[in-house]
């Protein structure tokens, strides 16, 4: 049976001939002498391994056969119609590109019939030195260092700008763009080699098998991919593009994909960066390595945690899923809902974990203890702490990171617990008069048999501490930098210390919930097992330009205590986006309502077009001015956005998708929330305001293609 192999524009099969494509490849996978593929070499071709193959009347596809290792494979170069396939088969050539290993098409172009130079055709001087000469990078370099064709640099060499080498970089999609976009964000040359890997590699005498070997070097895989099986071939075919972050990885992706690691290891980087596309892979790639191993995959939200589980099934729905905790296979929940698993599991064994966490005896809990809970203990026992200590948002944080961590129990352990980190100073008084708002709060959740999250995380850990129970073999955590103490110290409970552990992914940048953790306290060690990604596949340069104007100014720390740097660059060009100032919520609504409008005429589904705003507020007030100028649209709650219909979302339910064309309606704080912040300590306030400008940054990078920002003066 011969291998496909499938280039990424091949991948890009026009919907009209995708199940006939889909036919055609799985009878070429399975026997490349079926009757009716026609696999017929081309006279005359510039690479004698060409081959067209017949996928209807009017369609060909492009192809190149290799006998490499005693196995047919076929590399797939596209899909076209009769006359053109016939032509640019004639013209390609597949080889291995002798400075850095790595497969690359040719087009042989016919010979140019030859013509007198017209006098008015007169090169036009550029007033701007080109951009690649003021980064320092040398012709000669590009071509014997990194390989890059000698026509693509003599285009590069002369670019003005970022943009103008960007657009250069999306014609020639794989490895070649990616080290334009490199380039132009003016890494070096030496650091491009290491990152792809690149090397030149001896002959082995046999042309087909050092093909073979090229198109499995790591960088190739940012261009081809070998198609495993029939399975895999029909959701390649089906999703259209690959779902190109599903198959085409970075060699650096790739990296933390396959490698494995002494301790917990965390990612970073920015929105868009590939963090989750890493982590999905990497679930995949554990289950292959060890068969049977209990994998635990998890992040901050149930939505998040619902689109995890989405992904993995698209990337390779054999993955076997674990329904319960402590099963084998791969187990997709919120960490809440981890947490909740632990403690039904533990039924009334808890009473021990109760004791050590809350210093109360208590029975198993029924309830969620209620939101509001803070806010209601603070009016009902007229305490005389100023307003920026007694408010929710500074008791809850209190109560988080201070006291459940340390299991204080009491008033003399609050009085002498260590406070790293929060910014609230407080005397002795001050701590006291914060105890009796505790215990008011524990004792009433006592009375109604409830535990708030952050408790029920810390018992369910302590829980797993006293039972030396690891329901995990490993551990994947997506979107860490919103999680809270006590689901770090479950985290760390809940798989045994040792290789491959915990696998973190994490980005301050987009921390829209809670405050600022340090891993270190929490016994999650990482020790030099960091890496960074700085190359964004989502959004278009000019859209993550704006995104990081968002958060220009703000100190952003990462879980490691350590100020979060920027650097990001993305691997695709579109248009400004477009900022509109509004005075009124009326005249918003009907601005978002004409963009729209004018994207639905232009053509767009309603589908790839989504509109995010603050609250549920105007997220009801959008849905029926759209739904009124006769626009299908839809609220996005807990569900997922529905086909054939306009999607409209809060900015924190914005959180894990994206839309070729977003709406961004940034509005305003409300009075209620200027009241609330205003009585914050300074140190509680800032910290609220960088949630409040990495919520905008979160959202603005939803667009991959288009973005309109509507703001209210």
């Amino acid at each position: 049976m011969p291998t496909i192999i499938m280039g990424k524009l091949a991948s890009k099969i026009d919907g009209s001939v995708r199940g006939k494509a889909m036919s055609f490849l799985q009878k070429l996978g399975a026997d490349d002498t079926t009757p009716g593929l026609h696999i017929e070499p081309i006279q005359h071709s510039a690479d004698p391994r060409v081959r067209t193959g017949r996928v209807d009347e009017f369609w060909r596809a492009v192809m190149f056969r290799l006998d490499g290792g005693g196995e047919t494979h076929y590399v797939i170069h596209g899909i076209w119609p009769h006359d053109d396939a016939n032509s640019i088969a004639q013209r390609v050539r597949l080889r291995v590109n002798p400075i850095n290993g790595l497969p690359q098409i040719e087009e042989i172009d016919p010979a140019p019939t030859p013509t007198r130079a017209s006098p008015a055709a007169k090169t036009i001087a550029r007033t701007e030195e080109p951009l690649f000469a003021r980064l320092g990078h040398e012709r000669i370099d590009l071509i014997e260092r990194l390989g890059l064709p000698d026509s693509i640099v003599s285009q590069a060499v002369v670019a003005s700008n970022e943009d103008e080498v960007l657009d250069l970089a999306q014609r020639h999609d794989g490895w070649i763009g990616t080290i334009l976009v490199d380039l132009a964000a003016g890494d070096d040359i030496e650091a491009i080699v290491q990152r792809m890997e690149l090397e030149k590699t001896p002959s082995s005498g046999n042309d087909d098998a050092d093909m073979l070997q090229s198109l499995k070097r790591p960088a190739a895989a940012l261009q081809y991919a070998f198609i495993d099986d029939q399975e895999e071939l029909r959701r390649v075919i089906e999703g259209g593009d690959f779902g190109a972050w599903r198959i085409f990885l970075h060699p650096e992706q790739r990296r933390y994909v396959d490698r494995s690691y002494s301790g917990p290891f965390r990612l970073a980087g920015g929105a868009g960066t590939g963090k989750t596309v890493v982590l999905v892979h990497r679930a995949r790639a554990l289950v292959r390595r060890r068969p049977g191993a209990r994998i635990i995959f998890t992040t901050f939200t149930t939505n998040l945690a619902d689109a995890l589980g989405d992904s993995l099934t698209q990337l390779d729905p054999r993955v076997p899923r674990a329904q319960a905790l402590g099963e084998s296979g791969v187990y997709v929940t919120g960490v809440d809902a981890l947490a909740a698993a632990v403690l039904r599991t533990a039924g009334r064994g808890l009473a021990p974990a109760m004791q050590e966490v809350l210093g109360q005896e208590r029975v198993m809990p029924l309830a969620r203890t209620a939101p509001t809970r803070w806010r209601e203990v603070v009016e009902s026992t007229g305490t005389l702490l100023p307003h920026e200590i007694a408010n929710e948002t500074f008791l809850a944080s209190e109560y988080a990171h201070v006291v459940l961590p340390n299991k204080v129990h009491d008033e003399v352990g609050y009085l002498r617990v260590r406070r790293p980190g929060r910014g609230v100073a407080l005397d002795r008084a001050k701590r006291r008069a914060v105890w009796a708002l505790i215990e008011a709060y524990r004792a009433t959740s006592r009375a109604d048999g409830s535990l708030d999250f952050a408790e029920a995380a810390a018992v369910a850990a302590a829980h797993l501490r006293a039972s030396d129970a690891h329901p995990a073999d490993h551990v994947l955590v997506d979107e860490g930098q919103d999680l809270s103490p006590t689901h770090w110290l479950l985290l760390r409970a809940i798989v045994g210390e040792g290789s491959d552990d915990l696998f973190i992914a994490e980005d301050s940048h987009q921390r829209i919930y809670g405050t600022r953790v340090v891993l270190g306290r929490y016994g999650v060690a990482i020790v030099g097992r960091s890496q960074r990604l700085t190359l964004n596949y989502r959004t278009t340069a000019q859209n993550l330009h704006y995104a990081m104007t968002i958060l220009a100014g703000g100190e952003y720390i990462d879980l490691q205590n350590v100020p979060e740097s920027t650097g990001y660059r993305s691997a695709r060009t579109g248009p400004v986006p477009v900022i509109e100032l509004v005075d009124s919520l009326a005249e918003e609504t009907a601005v978002i309502v004409r963009h729209v409008r004018a994207w639905l005429d232009a053509g767009d589904s309603l589908e790839n077009i989504a509109v995010l705003v603050p609250d549920r507020y105007h997220r009801d007030r959008v849905v029926t001015a759209l739904t009124d100028a006769g626009i299908d649209a839809r609220a996005v709650d807990r569900d997922r956005p529905q086909p054939g219909r306009v999607p409209v979302l809060t900015m924190h339910r914005a959180k894990g998708t994206e839309f070729p064309k977003v709406v961004l309606a940034a509005g305003k704080p409300s009075p209620a929330e200027t009241e609330r912040l205003a009585i914050l300590d300074p140190s509680e306030r800032t910290d609220a305001e960088l949630r409040s400008r990495s919520l905008t940054y979160v959202a603005a990078t939803r667009a991959r293609d288009q973005l309109v920002v509507v703001r209210r003066s």
